[in-house]
């Protein structure tokens, strides 16, 4: 028996324009799932997961639903996507294995985005920040 989800907390990086963008357009979509967006590694996400890997959440988009799922990078885009009422169809897309590669390539151009934001120290303008190592959660094919 599968646990139903009533609610979605997306943790995303407060200092990336892409992840700042992407939080505007989820809250401006119609919710068949609420979704609360708390800024990634910050006080109130801390408080709320006590034992979830801050510092990972800085790299990776991370989802947490109310029964206690965690969906990472990929898994994390789609969930997001299947809470909204006009994208429920596409998120259902997606998670098969003919929408999965589509999914990880856009999850990976994002990546690359935000990276090339980040700037080549790792933080805005330049400056270290989450994302130090330059890889913003870019991580590789899966396989």
């Amino acid at each position: 028996m599968s646990t139903p989800v009533g609610r979605l907390t997306v943790l995303y990086d407060a200092d990336c324009p892409l992840c700042v963008h992407l939080r505007h357009w989820l809250l401006g979509q119609r919710q068949l799932v609420p979704l609360d967006l708390v800024p990634a590694g910050s006080r109130e996400a801390r408080r709320r997961f006590p034992d979830l890997d801050h510092t990972a959440t800085l790299r990776e988009i991370t989802v947490v639903a109310d029964r206690g799922q965690v969906y990472r990078e990929t898994a994390a885009w789609i969930v997001c996507l299947w809470a909204l009422a006009d994208h429920r169809p596409r998120a259902h897309w997606l998670a098969t294995p003919a929408g999965q590669p589509f999914a990880r390539l856009t999850v990976l151009a994002a990546a690359k985005w935000r990276e090339a934001l980040k700037g080549p120290g790792g933080g805005p303008a330049g400056t270290d920040g989450p994302c130090g190592d330059g890889h913003c959660g870019a991580t590789g094919p899966p396989g």
